[in-house]
């Protein structure tokens, strides 16, 4: 289970880390608007492989058999893996190449705000929750924590998800099936 877990929560780690790179340098000098959406979805795909890991435990280790506890514990630990290259890709690009992110998001986030609409009140309540995540991200623990809440919940929705379809008490189930 080790071998299975570390090859495809390091190659789920990879893409996302890498799709968000990429991404993050094109938000990063053509703008931040859009880039949440395609964030998200290339978490999804990447973590697409917590289904084809834990099926491969399931049909090449463990004789087509698996508990929903084994598949789920399978699927956390690559989530975890994933996550974790993802947290450590964003530390570099945002101590080593963006360390002005949160002033540009911030400034971005008020814009935002100001041409909304919002009546005063209404803008002040923003304004105010702008830069208190910007108070909160100035720290590394806290710039961890927000890339770990950003990502790991992706990963354990899709752990729950494929261990949900993929448990199977026996080889004999998916006979009848066919």
């Amino acid at each position: 289970m080790k071998k299975n877990v570390l090859v495809f929560g390091t190659i789920s780690g990879v893409l996302v880390a890498g799709w968000m790179v990429i991404s993050m340098a094109w938000c990063y000098n053509r703008g931040i608007e859009g880039s949440m959406l395609v964030g998200y979805a290339s978490m999804i795909l990447a973590f697409s492989l917590i289904f084809v890991g834990v099926k491969n435990y399931r049909d090449k280790y463990n004789g087509g058999i698996i508990s929903f506890g084994k598949a789920f514990q399978i699927g956390l630990y690559i989530s975890l893996i994933a996550s974790t290259i993802y947290v450590l890709a964003w530390l570099v690009e945002y101590y080593v190449f963006m360390p002005d992110f949160m002033d540009r998001y911030t400034a971005h986030a008020i814009s935002k705000a100001q041409n909304s609409g919002a009546n005063p009140a209404e803008l002040a309540a923003k304004l105010k929750e702008i830069n208190s995540m910007k108070d909160m991200y100035s720290t590394p623990l806290m710039v961890i924590l927000f890339t770990y809440m950003e990502i790991f919940p992706v990963g354990l929705l899709v752990s729950i998800i494929t261990a949900l379809i993929l448990k199977r008490k026996s080889a004999d189930s998916m006979a009848t099936v066919g």
